[in-house]
C-alpha cells in the first residue's frame, strides 16, 4: 500500500437511510487491503493502543472529512465506543442531515489507524451466500405468508414498507405476518422492538398494522403504541414474560453468547430460520418456499396472487410498482434499489 490512499466513492443524493451503504462501498477495497487507512499508512498490530473513545474519535474525524470532501452536509456524532476483546474497538455514530437521522455502528484498530465499516459475520458460511435458484411456489387456497426482519434493519423496513399496501389489500384472503431474525445487529433497541412487535402481533393482532404502519414512518414506539390503541398493560406482561423464557436481556448482557461476538441473539423464532435457512433481513416466505422480490407492493401482491389456487378478485388492484427508501420514512419516498440486506 503506498503512503497516501485515496478512495472515491460517488454518493448521487445523501439520503440518511443509505448512508450505511455509502460508506460501506468502501468495503471491498477494505477486505482486499486489510484495512483502510486513516493516517496513510497500515498499522495492523501496535503497541500504540488508544482508549476505545480516542480510536473512534479519530474514525470519527474520517468519516466527517470523507463527507465534506464530496460537499455533502452530514452531522457526525459519536455515541459510544467500546473494547470488542478481539483487537478492534466498536463504535456507534449518530448520522444527521437535513433529510433525517440515523444510527450506525463500525470497528476501528486499537491505535486508531484502520477504519472497518463493516463486521462481517462467520456465521454464514460461502456457500450459505449464494443464492439459490428461483423456486416454484406451490399454490394454496389460502397462502402463508412470512416477512422475516430485524426491526432496525434498513431493508427490512423497505420490505415491510411494501408489504404493508397487500396486508392492507388481501390480509383477510392470505395469511401474512411478520417474524425475526434470530439475531440482531442494530443493537439493544433492535432486541427490544423485535419483542415488542412480537408480542403485539401474537397477542394484539388486529393493532399490529396499524403499529407496524406507524413504526416504519416514525420509529416511534411509544407514539406508535398509543395511535394503534396498543393495550399496554398486556404488551408489557407479554414482553416480560417472553424475555424471561427465551433469556432475551441475559443474552444482551452475556456477550460470551452473541454471534461472532458482535450480535446478540433474538432465539424466539430460531426453529423457523432453521427450517426456511434464514439468512439474514428481509428473508420472504412463501407457502413454505423462500422467494427473492423486487421491493415493491405491486411486486409483492403479484408473488402472493400467484400462490392462490384461484386468486381472489383484489389481486386485479394494481399497487404501486415503487421501492421505498431503505429505513425509517414515508412509504411514498422512493428508492432505485433493493437488493441490499442485513446479514
Amino acid at each position: 500500500m503506498t503512503e497516501e490512499t485515496v478512495v472515491k466513492i460517488k454518493i448521487p443524493k445523501i439520503n440518511l437511510w443509505m448512508v450505511a451503504t455509502a460508506i460501506l462501498a468502501i468495503a471491498l477495497i477494505i477486505i482486499l487491503a486489510t484495512g483502510f487507512s486513516l493516517t496513510g499508512k497500515v498499522a495492523l498490530v501496535s503497541s500504540n493502543a488508544l482508549t476505545p473513545k480516542e480510536a473512534a474519535e479519530k474514525a470519527v474525524k474520517w468519516i466527517k472529512n470523507y463527507f465534506e470532501s464530496g460537499g455533502r452536509e452530514v452531522q457526525v456524532e459519536l455515541i459510544n465506543a467500546t473494547d470488542t476483546g478481539i483487537g478492534v474497538y466498536q463504535f456507534t455514530v449518530k448520522l444527521s442531515s437535513s433529510s433525517g437521522s440515523t444510527e450506525e455502528t463500525y470497528y476501528v484498530s486499537m491505535d486508531g489507524s484502520l477504519f472497518f465499516p463493516q463486521g462481517i459475520s462467520t456465521r454464514i458460511t460461502a456457500t450459505q451466500t449464494t443464492q439459490p435458484q428461483a423456486q416454484n411456489v406451490p399454490k394454496a387456497d389460502r397462502p402463508n405468508v412470512k416477512l422475516f426482519v430485524m426491526s432496525y434493519c434498513p431493508y427490512g423496513l423497505q420490505a415491510e414498507k411494501a408489504i404493508l399496501p397487500v396486508i392492507k389489500l388481501l390480509g383477510n384472503k392470505a395469511d401474512i405476518t411478520i417474524h425475526f431474525v434470530d439475531y440482531a445487529m442494530h443493537g439493544e433497541k433492535e432486541v427490544y422492538e423485535n419483542l415488542r412487535q412480537y408480542c403485539i402481533q401474537k397477542e394484539q393482532r388486529s393493532n399490529f398494522y396499524n403499529y407496524l404502519l406507524c413504526f416504519v414512518q416514525s420509529g416511534d414506539y411509544s407514539k406508535c403504541v398509543k395511535e394503534a390503541n396498543v393495550d399496554e398493560n398486556k404488551l408489557n406482561a407479554c414482553m416480560n414474560a417472553t424475555d424471561e423464557a427465551f433469556n432475551i436481556t441475559k443474552s444482551l448482557q452475556d456477550k460470551s453468547t452473541w454471534v461472532s461476538g458482535y450480535y446478540p441473539p433474538f432465539p424466539i423464532e430460531t426453529d423457523l430460520n432453521k427450517l426456511y435457512g434464514v439468512r439474514g433481513s428481509p428473508t420472504i416466505v412463501i407457502n413454505d418456499v423462500v422467494v427473492y422480490l423486487s421491493r415493491s407492493p405491486e411486486a409483492f401482491k403479484q408473488a402472493i396472487c400467484n400462490a392462490f389456487n384461484n386468486p381472489p378478485a383484489e389481486c386485479n388492484t394494481t399497487l404501486s410498482t415503487q421501492q421505498a427508501s431503505p429505513g425509517i420514512g414515508p412509504l411514498n419516498s422512493t428508492s432505485s434499489s433493493s437488493s441490499g440486506s442485513c446479514g
